[in-house]
This record gives structure tokens, C-alpha cells and sequence, in this order.
């Protein structure tokens, strides 16, 4: 009952959103999904916002208690992306790999997926490209689950679309 509730919230929320990620693959059991855009700085100050400004650019409808300056990433290995509301807490993703300015692994399950009990890889991928800097949102998130995932890839899809797009619209904004 529990994810049938957060799995329609979750596809109001999405239906709002930008357009849809690519799906590299889906099964009963997991998914692999795709993002990227160009935005118009360099990887420098793509890789600073990512780390240091996940308040500012993160959708807030998409956290615990929705307020995203309440959101940190810690870019070292076992760094944690958190959100701290007081007392209240979470531990959304445990960072992994760091490359600055090029790579930002971190595993575990965002959002319902955390709960759902499943796990996954998420990348941050910066790459010099024409008019800037290429940044690639991957994520691969799977595991036991008696409901079978390719239902939540619509979902994740646009959820993903949107955390991209709003780092995006973010460094679009301070390119001006």
C-alpha cells in the first residue's frame, strides 16, 4: 500500500517535469537510466555547483522535508549526500569515487527506492564538449523487490530529468 502511494505521488510530481531521460534498459529487477546536457561554463565551476550549491539547484519537492538548502554533499570517498532538517535526517546516497571536475559516483537508493530497500549507482559526468561542459546524470538502481521495477522507470526517469535539468538552469543562470 505504502509504494502504491509514493509511486502516484511520485507520477504527479513527474508529470510536471522536463522532458524525459534515456532509458538505457529496464527489467523486473533494475534499470539503467541516462541523462545529459551542455551548459555553457567550464567544468571547473559545473563540478563547484554540483558539490557546494546542491541547495540551490535541487528540486525541493524532491527531498525529505522540502527545503533543499537543507541538502550537502561531502565530495570525498564516504562522504555523505545528507539532508539535515534538525533532528530530522537522512542519508541519501554514500559518495564512492571522486574525480573533480569530471566524475562524482555515489550508491544507494534515492527517494522511495531507499525504503523499497534497493540500491544503485548514481555518476555525475563532466566532459569538455562545444559550448562548455557535458554533464551526464547516470543512474543504475536495482535489487529484490516483490513489485517489478520497470514500473518506477517512468518515474525515476523524469525525476532524474528534473535533478539535471535544474543543475542546468542553475549554471545557465550564473553564466549570465
Amino acid at each position: 500500500m505504502r509504494n502504491t502511494i509514493v509511486v502516484t505521488g511520485l507520477l504527479l510530481a513527474a508529470l510536471a517535469g522536463p522532458a524525459q531521460a534515456e532509458v538505457k534498459d529496464s527489467a523486473a529487477n533494475g534499470f539503467t537510466i541516462e541523462n545529459s546536457q551542455v551548459v555553457p561554463v567550464d567544468a571547473k565551476t559545473a563540478w563547484d555547483a554540483l558539490v557546494n550549491d546542491v541547495g540551490r539547484w535541487w528540486p525541493k519537492d524532491h527531498t525529505w522535508w522540502g527545503d533543499a538548502t537543507k541538502l550537502s554533499i561531502q565530495p570525498r570517498a564516504g562522504g555523505c549526500f545528507c539532508e539535515r532538517n534538525g533532528r530530522q535526517q537522512a542519508w541519501h546516497m554514500t559518495v564512492t569515487f571522486v574525480d573533480p571536475g569530471q566524475t562524482l559516483r555515489m550508491t544507494g537508493g534515492l527517494g522511495p527506492l531507499q525504503g523499497m530497500g534497493l540500491d544503485g549507482a548514481l555518476e555525475w559526468r563532466l566532459a569538455k564538449a562545444e559550448g562548455g561542459t557535458r554533464i551526464t546524470l547516470w543512474y543504475r538502481a536495482g535489487g529484490y523487490t516483490p513489485d517489478d521495477l520497470r514500473k518506477f522507470v517512468p518515474v525515476v526517469d523524469k525525476v532524474q530529468a528534473q535533478q539535471l535539468g535544474g543543475l542546468a538552469d542553475y549554471l545557465r543562470a550564473k553564466a549570465k
